[in-house]
């Protein structure tokens, strides 16, 4: 191939990658990293997903107490001292969920599986994914995923996150407290030139590959057409990836404000040190939009049950149904602590880091096998949403319809973003 074309469509396909990538879609093209930093302190988006759901009885708010003079349920009593600052959302759903172990597959996408004629799995771009693409530019990573070995136990179903891209294809997280930290904080070993000589081989694959897969078009149906289009669009990601990659190809990861973790931990400690990962990166503006589906079988190991997540998921009066509160009662604790980090994270401003971030907390799984009234919990100032109150809002409405009204609160013009997933408006109920 000639350089001198090879080089031309190199500088085709990055610019051809950031349009592409945008959602709606200016916001992602990417700014130098020595541009000058905004005196006002960023918006922060983070969600929190839990597999197997809530103690129905014991978690939710009584309906009949809404507004700002609710009152915590047993099961969100730890968070006593921030009821001021927490929004309890009844009432949201996934219209197009129907697989009761899925606690997370499409809590962020509100897609429906079924939506591409001749495939039983289909998936679209998660909110966290949309608010990356807004919030990501100036940040070494656009969004960063973490995970827990024990999904199956946990009642996540398919994904490597929480995250699905543009394509609707599932994200990478990181697996561990160890492996979290490293990605966010430790410096790379080999050595600079080395380096921009991998990024280098990987763009001149990514050439070799397209024009192999280009010479294949002519002749074909539309549905190799169509998948030979997708093929493309990850081509183009990649681009996008390897663009972010040698942005900051020089540029030295910042100190960790926290201490290396502990190899092995799992359960309620895994979860207080991905906190305080969460805390750590959002402090160092390493990304500012984080994604967590957390483990809830090693949860329970962790707090001496024996009872097994899925019966835990099936409880009746009796040790099933106390694991269940337990559970519960505990994750609540760890968020509280976590709100606690936030507040005490204190920006150059002066405000606290809670003052910008945008988090939600909850399932896509009510209860035992039922997807209807999801568990939502808003907390934070980074998008404007009303703090405080118990929201009781009409039966099925658009889970979507949350994640629509905090993207605009964090900023993303309404214009062009004016639905996600199967929204159906904005909460203007919601809305501070």
């Amino acid at each position: 191939m000639n350089p001198k074309s090879l080089h031309t469509r190199r500088r085709f396909l990055r610019s051809t990658s950031a349009l592409i990538a945008l959602p709606a879609l200016e916001s992602i093209g990417f700014k130098t990293f020595a541009a000058t930093k905004a005196t006002t302190p960023p918006k922060r988006m983070v969600f929190l997903n839990f597999g197997w759901g809530v103690t129905n009885e014991t978690w939710f708010p009584d309906v009949k107490k809404t507004g700002a003079a609710w009152e915590l349920s047993d099961g969100l009593k730890p968070l006593a001292r921030h009821q001021k600052d927490i929004t309890v959302v009844q009432g949201c759903s996934n219209k197009f969920a129907n697989e009761a172990h899925w606690g997370s597959t499409f809590w962020l996408t509100g897609a429906n599986r079924y939506a591409e004629p001749g495939q039983s799995f289909h998936n679209s771009i998660s909110a966290d994914q949309v608010a990356a693409a807004h919030l990501g530019k100036d940040t070494r990573f656009a969004s960063i995923q973490l995970n827990s070995p024990d999904v199956t136990n946990s009642g996540h179903g398919p994904g490597l996150s929480l995250a699905w891209d543009l394509r609707g294809k599932p994200v990478a997280g990181l697996e561990n407290p160890v492996q979290a930290f490293h990605r966010m904080f430790s410096n790379e070993t080999t050595p600079l030139s080395e380096r921009q000589a991998m990024l280098e081989q990987k763009r001149s694959v990514l050439d070799a590959v397209l024009t192999d897969a280009s010479d294949l078009q002519r002749g074909l149906t539309k549905t190799d057409t169509d998948k030979l289009d997708e093929y493309f669009q990850s081509i183009r990601d990649i681009e996008v990836r390897l663009g972010k990659d040698e942005q900051w190809l020089s540029v030295p990861k910042v100190k960790p404000p926290v201490t290396e973790p502990k190899p092995g931990l799992a359960g309620k400690e895994e979860i207080k040190v991905m906190y305080d990962l969460i805390v750590a990166a959002l402090q160092t503006d390493t990304t500012r939009v984080l994604t967590y589906r957390q483990p809830v079988g090693t949860l329970l190991q962790s707090l001496g049950t024996k009872v097994a997540p899925h019966d835990m998921s099936h409880y009746s009066p009796g040790d099933r149904m106390a694991a269940s509160q337990m559970r519960d009662t505990t994750q609540s604790e760890l968020l509280a602590g976590l709100i606690d980090k936030l507040k005490a994270a204190k920006e150059a401003d002066g405000t606290s880091l809670f003052d910008h971030i945008a988090l939600a907390y909850g399932s896509n799984i009510r209860t035992i096998h039922y997807l209807d009234n999801c568990p939502t919990l808003l907390t934070g100032g980074g998008a404007n949403l009303k703090p405080g109150h118990h929201l009781v809002v009409s039966k099925d409405t658009p889970l979507c319809n949350v994640w629509l009204t905090m993207l605009h609160g964090i900023g993303i013009d309404p214009k062009q973003l004016e639905r996600h997933g199967d929204s159906t408006g904005v909460m203007k109920e919601l809305q501070g």
